[in-house]
């Protein structure tokens, strides 16, 4: 009896100590280590689902990008042919430039806005909170739903052209999704509209690490409003800054429901983009194969210009 209490109290104070008892540390390492083989263990159904989505599939298309297959029966390798194609057609080359201009476009408008509300709402307001909200709300509204308002808001007898005729500028009502020159300017507006409030959100959540010290410090050194901006908040924001843009432009290259929604890539082609065009050849033409050279062209231009963005806004240059 008294033997037990001395071990149970040496057990005890071992614990208590950060040492282990005599004769426990065969059962602590057995089952250190079952931990250790679950970690990964229990990862294997998630890393077997990452791979056949995204690597497997990605690559089975990548496949077909050299093949002239319809969807349907057999089909044979074509090699370059389908990129040959893309580059010969100014249907396509003109979807290449418009995807491009509207997601460095939106990215650069949505985050410079993002970034002033953001701004303004980490001040001490009443209302910051509701503010917040309202800003982030076309975020996770669905884009689809979105479109079809914003279409019937700038419709020619929409509430946009009520209102230049209810104010005397009625020379200035046009139909703005059917007119080619304005149509691509009128998409513009909506992807702008639902990306501000997710780059206030990650501006938000920057602002939030920047010392109040520092800035009170430059305030007091007699630095302005801007120079405190420009000195220190900016700095700080920086790692922001680059997830707002990467993310951004990621966005912007692939868009596809909102066009579909407002304009289905017309008029004439006006704002056709790589998205747009990759589902018309693939399920509407049924040119799987070229369809799928599409995709593999605009996955190499996201990934280029996303590793670009990375490098330019990096926090450390020696990285």
């Amino acid at each position: 009896m008294t033997a037990t209490m001395q071990s149970k109290t040496e057990a005890a104070d071992a614990s208590r100590r950060g040492k282990r008892a005599p004769g426990t540390a065969r059962l602590v390492r057995s089952r250190g280590g079952s931990l250790q083989f679950g970690h990964w263990w229990w990862a294997l159904p998630g890393i077997a689902l990452v791979i056949a989505i995204h690597y497997v599939a990605t690559g089975i298309g990548g496949y077909f990008a050299f093949t002239n297959w319809t969807g349907i029966g057999s089909f044979k390798v074509v090699g370059l042919a389908n990129f040959e194609a893309i580059f010969k057609d100014p249907t396509k080359l003109g979807a290449l430039m418009n995807t491009l201009f509207l997601a460095f476009s939106s990215v650069f408008i949505g985050n410079l806005a993002g970034l002033f509300i953001a701004l303004g709402l980490n001040r001490v307001l009443k209302t910051r909170y509701i503010l917040r909200t309202l800003f982030f709300m076309p975020v996770v509204l669905s884009p689809l739903a979105t479109a079809y308002i914003w279409k019937y808001i700038f419709d020619f007898d929409g509430p946009v052209n009520v209102f230049l005729k209810s104010i005397g500028a009625g020379n200035l009502a046009k139909p703005w999704l059917a007119d080619p020159q304005w149509a691509i300017w009128t998409v513009l507006v909506v992807l702008v509209w639902g990306s501000t409030g997710f780059a206030m959100v990650i501006f938000m959540a920057g602002l939030a690490g920047v010392p109040v010290e520092i800035e009170e410090a430059a305030a007091i050194d007699g630095a302005n409003l801007w120079q405190r901006f420009w000195n220190v908040t900016l700095p700080a924001i920086r790692p922001a800054v680059a997830i707002a843009t990467t993310l951004g432009i990621v966005q912007g290259l692939r868009v596809f429901d909102p066009i579909m929604a407002l304009t289905g890539g017309g008029p004439a082609g006006a704002t056709e983009t790589l998205a747009t065009q990759v589902y018309k050849q693939a399920f509407a033409l049924g040119n799987f194969g070229g369809g799928a050279a599409l995709a593999l062209v605009l996955a190499v231009i996201i990934q280029f210009f996303a590793v670009i963005q990375q490098r330019l806004t990096r926090s450390n240059p020696e990285d």
